[in-house]
């Protein structure tokens, strides 16, 4: 079907504001232009029909408050930005917010962002959710159903310095996983490489290779039980799945993992009530990026990962009980 094309804006030039510091230019401009097509952004830039200072840049280029930024005529289909769904705003459970800072709890089951067939996520909810931010960005990212502590930046400035941080490792991310299995040691610090990989489906997934990316978990086990055990997990690095992969290999997948767990197990624990994958991000300490004071954030177990744990207590005294009487 061919559609009607009409030009959205002639040669344009745009002074970066302080929101813009120190962001990549291919990011600036796909928030500038919202509506083109990613690959559209992504030809001006190649192309050098964008200029900053009158400069070819690449796509990697950041850029500094002042510059200025010319952005050539964007053709766009008239039904393009119609056909695109608007994030529906979302307030999610606030544990911390100030002028530079916000620390959200996110559910299990939304993504952190929109993309690979999904809309939007936290980020875009946010945003539609508080208009009046000239600034919000994600500091880092959870998977999609893990739940937990989630910041996100209102400045450039503190998102820079947070990241910094991440970086340089300091700072201390604690999450909360339930595990098939007695796992043994009170505490095992893990060190094994992660690779990137896609399924011959083009899903993405993450493999223990000595050819991959350093990785490093620290685990300390907080409850046993019967047929399961309660860990924490102490990121070291931040790649992609890493708990899930790391456990996984050690031989005690995370339960209601439905890319790298017992799928068996998952269908059972589903009929007694664990229908999502139990790991959950309860813990972040950190120096706060405007005030240098040291930050340490907790979210709880959600409901239903805590009434699973109540249930398996449950269980194990009963068995405890039938084996003394």
């Amino acid at each position: 079907m061919i559609r009607k094309i009409k030009d959205l804006s002639n040669v344009s030039t745009v002074i970066v504001g302080p929101e813009g510091d120190d962001q990549r230019v291919d990011n600036y401009l796909l928030r500038q232009c919202k509506g083109v097509p990613r690959s559209h952004v992504y030809r001006i830039l190649r192309t050098g029909e964008v200029r900053v200072n009158s400069r070819r840049v690449d796509s990697t280029h950041r850029l500094r408050e002042g510059d200025r930024v010319r952005i050539p005529p964007i053709r766009l289909s008239e039904n393009s930005a119609a056909e695109k769904p608007r994030a529906r705003p979302v307030d999610l459970p606030v544990v911390l917010e100030d002028e530079a800072l916000l620390v959200v709890n996110k559910p299990s089951g939304m993504a952190v962002h929109g993309g690979s067939g999904i809309s939007f996520g936290v980020i875009e909810s946010m945003r539609a959710a508080r208009p009046g931010l000239r600034f919000l960005e994600l500091v880092h990212r959870l998977d999609r159903d893990t739940s937990g502590l989630l910041m996100l930046a209102k400045k450039r400035s503190a998102l820079t310095r947070l990241h910094a941080a991440l970086r340089e490792g300091r700072v201390q991310k604690r999450y909360l996983a339930l595990v098939k299995g007695k796992f043994g040691a009170s505490t095992r610090n893990v060190e094994l490489p992660l690779r990137k990989y896609l399924t011959q489906a083009g899903e993405r997934r993450v493999t223990v290779d000595r050819e991959g990316r350093e990785a490093r978990t620290v685990f300390r086990r907080e409850k046993a039980f019967r047929a399961f055990t309660l860990l924490s997990a102490e990121l070291h690095t931040g790649r992609t799945h890493q708990i899930r992969v790391h456990l996984t290999h050690l031989g005690f997948p995370i339960v209601g993992d439905n890319k790298y767990g017992d799928f068996e197990l998952n269908r059972e624990l589903a009929k007694r009530g664990l229908k999502r994958m139990f790991l959950h991000a309860a813990e972040l300490r950190f120096l706060h990026p405007s005030t240098g004071v040291e930050m340490s954030l907790r979210a709880p177990l959600p409901p239903e990962l805590d009434a699973f744990i109540r249930a398996l207590e449950t269980q194990d005294d009963l068995q405890d009980e039938r084996q003394d009487g």
